[in-house]
């Protein structure tokens, strides 16, 4: 490389990262493994390695940010790294973030922005900037794992804003209610994981049956409250991962938990989720509906075992597509029945009065769905193949601690 000042350094250093993204994009492996390697060169010229990692972290916090405005949150960019690279990617990723946060006092971070990182575990680690890359092993493997990184930061598509950026969030105070809603949901957290752990169906009946009616106090409770004075609240969303295999039956059963939970789902196929809209209480309840139903579908799906065809093929895939697609549809049609009963009781307690009330908010979530997505197209039905799966599924369902899932009210 021969002498050169910090400037010349710095400017050869963007250079090769621009020419590895570029060659990255175009999927030219070669050129792209030049221009890493030469970046991860540590035998050159004195101060090298210090500009490369300086040029890289700029980079990494220029992306993050970049995505934070272009409508990702924190969840979002480890779930796109790790759909795109693993574990280790997505821990640099974390790490810029980390980083990033560093610029913002925590009073004007959305508490679902902070959550997010905290289930993420993002926090700084180190004490230099620099050793974000230093203390990761292997220096050719580091490099490339952050021009990688970098690349699909640049190429994310802009998203619907769901929440304030960092710097730009003011908390409204609603201690008392705030604290009960949280104690609600964590003793219906502990119900559900009872019912996923034990292996009685009856048991796992009266958890859910608990959980469900302590969901469906919450919503109505948080519904009239919300329709006091003062109380105005608008819908929100959540974007909620969808996972490979058989992502399409994941989806639907999403959808059926959020229609009946008085939200919308709409599934980002390429992307790998689905954004749920409603009103937060709903969105609470759709989560923990969905997680611990998906628990107990796949519970259920792997204890059926293999399945060969008459010539001795395999067709797993098919019997266990043809399973959760069932187990969706039968899902969604317990909720229905159970939604329009949790209703029914609830306007005989609270008066008819909550009928507008819901009907409003069910158009708030409309009115919201159609703002954000104004192209929004519906997925066709999947097709079925496997008759003994979708039997199976439909079983499955009809054994599935559901009452509790049926929130709706």
């Amino acid at each position: 490389m021969g002498q050169m000042d910090a400037a010349a350094m710095t400017r050869k250093a963007e250079a090769l990262v621009s020419e590895a993204l570029r060659t990255w994009r175009h999927w030219d492996e070669p050129r792209f493994r030049r221009s890493v390697e030469v970046l991860a060169d540590r035998s050159d010229h004195a101060g090298w390695e210090r500009v490369v990692d300086r040029t890289l972290l700029s980079g990494l916090r220029q992306t993050v940010t970049a995505a934070w405005h272009g409508g990702w949150q924190p969840a979002d960019v480890a779930r796109r790294i790790r759909r795109a690279f693993g574990g280790e990617h997505v821990q640099l990723a974390v790490d810029a973030m980390a980083e990033e946060m560093r610029a913002y006092a925590a009073a004007t971070v959305a508490d679902r922005w902070l959550a997010q990182l905290s289930a993420l575990d993002a926090h700084v680690w180190w004490e230099a900037d620099e050793e974000i890359l230093r203390e990761k092993g292997d220096r050719l493997a580091m490099v490339t794992r952050a021009v990688e990184v970098l690349s699909v930061l640049t190429m994310l598509p802009r998203l619907e804003r769901l929440c304030p950026l960092p710097g730009m969030a003011r908390r409204a105070v609603h201690v008392s209610g705030r604290a009960a809603g949280e104690r609600t949901l964590a003793r219906i957290r502990a119900l559900l994981a009872k019912a996923e752990s034990t292996e009685f169906p009856a048991e796992a009946e009266t958890f859910t049956s608990a959980a469900q009616s302590l969901m469906a106090k919450h919503s109505i409770d948080a519904a009239m409250l919300a329709a006091e004075p003062g109380g105005a609240e608008e819908p929100t969303g959540r974007r909620v991962g969808i996972d490979p295999p058989y992502e399409k039956p994941k989806a639907i059963l999403l959808d059926v938990v959020a229609t009946a939970n008085r939200c919308r789902a709409v599934w980002s196929k390429d992307l790998g989720f689905s954004t749920v809209l409603g009103f937060d209480p709903d969105l609470d309840a759709v989560e923990l509906l969905f997680t611990s139903l998906l628990v107990q579908a796949t519970s259920g799906m792997v204890q059926a075992g293999a399945r060969r065809d008459l010539a001795g093929r395999s067709r797993t895939r098919s019997f266990r597509q043809s399973f959760l697609a069932a187990y969706a549809q039968r899902i969604g049609e317990r909720l229905r029945a159970a939604s329009g009963e949790a209703v029914r009781q609830a306007v005989a307690e609270a008066g008819s009065d909550l009928l507008p009330v819901l009907a409003a908010r069910e158009l708030a979530v409309d009115q919201a769905v159609t703002v954000l997505f104004p192209r929004l197209s519906r997925t066709g039905v999947m097709s079925v193949n496997d008759r003994e799966g979708w039997v199976s599924g439909r079983a499955a369902a009809d054994l599935a601690t559901l009452h509790a899932r049926d929130k709706i009210a």
